[in-house]
């Protein structure tokens, strides 16, 4: 540890240089990243067939399905619904409507893609056009082109709807548009109100924000380059995670070098050198934690669902960024400013503070470290036990099934409203039909067992478009069925099971897709990838405790301590989905998304605590060393642990609601991680075992 002194280590031409040419570095890094968030919208695939893994019935369906007709196209329904009986003039005005759709520039109207209707309900009181459109062009411009179209016939006995898988779409696209600009805004605005209370100055929480703004800037110049080149796939919501990522990471690593920065600053009087101590005694564990995050990350590149493996690297580019901002770009702009950076608080050299002397604990951790010391077991033991308890009770209740993408947005939707109303009218399944690829000398058995179907209400045949006769390709024809339920519910989901087992005992080769099938492919991907990257994440992570700690006792309590922390967390979430927010359930890769961040961010924050006893442990046993450590490090570690779940918070913003259940997840699952499980329970269970948690270990190197 440095001594206190007035001699600096660095020349003064090194002190003034170096900070000068890692701004202007970064600088120049946030204006073309600049650039890069402004087009980074241009990137992003929300459409569900571009993340299915390529083995898929529903992927090789597509591919097979371009060879019969146009995939570029994606429908889209008008509805329109009477208080009476449909007319003869009710049929004209629906036909010239008919005759404005067909002009709209993005509606696709040929032989083999024609629009179809108008279509009278049973009931006669409601119309139905199914509007093929070109997914080339954008969906809002058609969409609204259509409700515009709409908007001048002023009759009240009648009521449209603009729906259907295009719309649902455009619908699901409309409500990410706030990724870019308040998403960022919230967290931000959360992090600066929190970095506020907790440093009481005015310039470093801006130091702080401008350290995770231009971190942010190189993940987003990476990633669009990425995207823009087809390396990886970039969707809404690994957008949104993305920006949430790198501002929490970046904020919690620069939190503890300023924390380490502040104990020179009371030791030694040059900053370069008080900066030094700091970046020594910091690199260590954040370079571990970030270690950490990103080999869990990486671990998503063994999933099945192209969405996960892109997510996987663009979130670790994330963590990357964040670990450079905090190792470079702050330590450059706090050598810049020196002791300023706490201004209006002056840090002063305390002459009594002795090099050899800890950093004074307040009384609140005081109070904790007592406690701890006083009932360490009983602590752990009751926590413990209401962790499990909380698991027992809401784990089995989670619904993590999947759910419909118009469930999926939250927001008041026109086009979710319609596509519920439609169902009331004609079959649910309109528009979304199931696409069966067949040989062609088999097609007509799987007709005659289609037909047979009480779920599906029409079964048609892929025909030529020269003459009625169907069309052939390589000895397969194209069969499309639509049915009753809507096309994303379990009784759909549950048909497509079905007619994959029974359709294949007709026809072998038999492929069965569409986008009810492309849903079900995707929630059984990512429960797949549940069951296989929670066990990679666990053993990558436990590696890396046992060569940071040199133990293996330790890492096996950390382990421990962050599982049973996550599943109390899904537990708690699972009874809040349920029983206050109503969800209609949650998509099956929500759990392990929030795995992934909270173990991954959980042993984080247990890093820090942990090097930060073992370092203490050099000079005193270890029980006091697990006093001192938690002491030293509580008002830091609660700090960064608030800033991230407030970033994490700021994703609720976003009306999508897998967004929404990570926001909730990780944000409580963050807070009662370092409230509870890093604040009492690990630091009672190192402190009622003593020096066996180093063990195999003889002594704390």
């Amino acid at each position: 540890m440095p001594n206190k002194t007035n001699q600096n280590k660095f020349p003064k031409w090194l002190r003034i240089c170096l900070p000068a040419i890692l701004i202007l570095i970064w600088l120049t890094i946030g204006s073309l990243g600049g650039i890069a968030f402004g087009k980074i919208n241009n990137v992003v695939n929300n459409q569900e067939s571009a993340f299915l893994p390529k083995t898929s019935q529903s992927t090789k369906v597509i591919n097979d399905q371009a060879n019969f007709q146009n995939t570029n196209n994606l429908p889209a329904i008008l509805l329109t619904t009477y208080k009476h009986k449909i007319n003869f003039n009710d049929l004209r005005n629906e036909n010239n409507l008919l005759a404005k759709i067909k002009t709209i520039k993005g509606v696709i109207n040929t032989k083999d893609n024609a629009i179809a209707g108008p279509i009278i309900a049973k009931n006669k009181q409601a119309f139905e056009i199914i509007v093929p459109t070109n997914t080339q062009f954008d969906k809002s411009s058609v969409i609204n082109r259509i409700k515009n179209i709409t908007k001048n016939v002023n009759n009240s006995n009648l009521k449209f709807y603009v729906t259907g898988p295009a719309a649902i779409v455009q619908a699901f696209s409309n409500a990410f548009s706030g990724v870019n600009g308040i998403l960022t805004y919230v967290a931000v605005a959360a992090v600066l109100i929190i970095l506020l209370i907790v440093y009481r100055s005015i310039l470093l929480p801006f130091i702080v924000l401008l350290t995770a703004l231009f971190s942010l800037t190189l993940a987003i110049l990476v990633v669009y380059n990425l995207a823009l080149h087809n390396v990886v796939k970039l969707n809404g919501e690994s957008q949104g995670i993305l920006s949430i990522l790198v501002i929490g990471a970046a904020t919690d690593y620069s939190i503890f070098i300023i924390s380490r920065f502040k104990e020179g600053l009371h030791k030694i009087n040059s900053t370069s050198d008080s900066l030094l101590y700091g970046l020594t005694k910091a690199w260590e564990p954040i370079l571990a934690a970030a270690s950490t995050v990103i080999i869990a990350l990486l671990m998503l590149l063994f999933s099945q669902l192209n969405s996960n493996r892109s997510l996987g690297p663009i979130a670790a580019i994330g963590i990357v960024s964040a670990f450079l901002g905090a190792m470079t770009l702050l330590p450059a702009l706090l050598a810049t400013l020196g002791r300023k950076s706490f201004w209006p608080y002056k840090i002063t050299i305390d002459s009594n503070l002795k090099s050899s002397k800890p950093v004074a604990i307040s009384k609140f951790w005081s109070h904790i470290t007592s406690l701890i010391q006083a009932k360490s077991r009983m602590l752990w033991l009751v926590l413990s036990l209401i962790l499990i308890a909380l698991t027992v009770i809401g784990l089995p209740t989670l619904k993590a099934n999947g759910v419909s993408q118009s469930a999926s947005i939250l927001s008041n939707s026109a086009a979710v409203k319609g596509q519920n109303i439609l169902g009331d009218y004609f079959p649910a399944g309109t528009g979304s039909p199931i696409n069966i690829i067949a040989n062609s000398n088999k097609s007509l058995q799987i007709v005659s067992y289609l037909t047979k179907q009480s779920q599906i209400s029409s079964v048609k045949i892929f025909k030529n478009s020269t003459n009625a006769s169907p069309k052939i390709v390589n000895g397969l024809e194209l069969i499309s069925a639509t049915t009753n339920d809507n096309p994303q519910s379990n009784r759909a989901f549950n048909l497509i099971t079905n007619l994959r087992n029974n359709l294949a005992k007709i026809d072998p080769s038999v492929l069965v897709g569409g986008r009810t099938a492309t849903q079900l492919d995707t929630n059984n991907a990512a429960k797949h990838d549940l069951k296989l990257i929670i066990p990679l994440v666990l053993i990558v992570i436990f590696i890396i405790l046992i060569l940071l700690l040199r133990s293996i006792v330790a890492p096996i309590l950390l382990i421990l301590s962050v599982i049973i922390s996550y599943t109390a967390t899904l537990g708690v979430s699972a009874l809040v989905f349920n029983h206050l927010f109503h969800f209609p359930g949650a998509d099956p890769s929500v759990p392990l998304f929030g795995f992934i961040f909270l173990v991954a961010l959980g042993v984080d924050y247990n890093i820090f605590l942990m090097t930060r006893i073992k370092e203490e442990a050099k000079k005193n046993s270890t029980k006091k060393a697990v006093l001192k450590g938690v002491g030293i490090t509580g008002n830091v570690i609660t700090a960064a642990g608030l800033v991230l779940a407030a970033t994490f918070g700021a994703l609720g913003v976003i009306p999508i609601l897998f967004l929404a259940q990570i926001a909730f997840i990780v944000s409580f699952g963050v807070l009662l991680d370092t409230l509870i499980v890093r604040t009492i329970i690990v630091p009672s269970i190192c402190y009622d075992l003593g020096h066996l948690i180093w063990w195999p270990s003889k002594k704390v190197d």
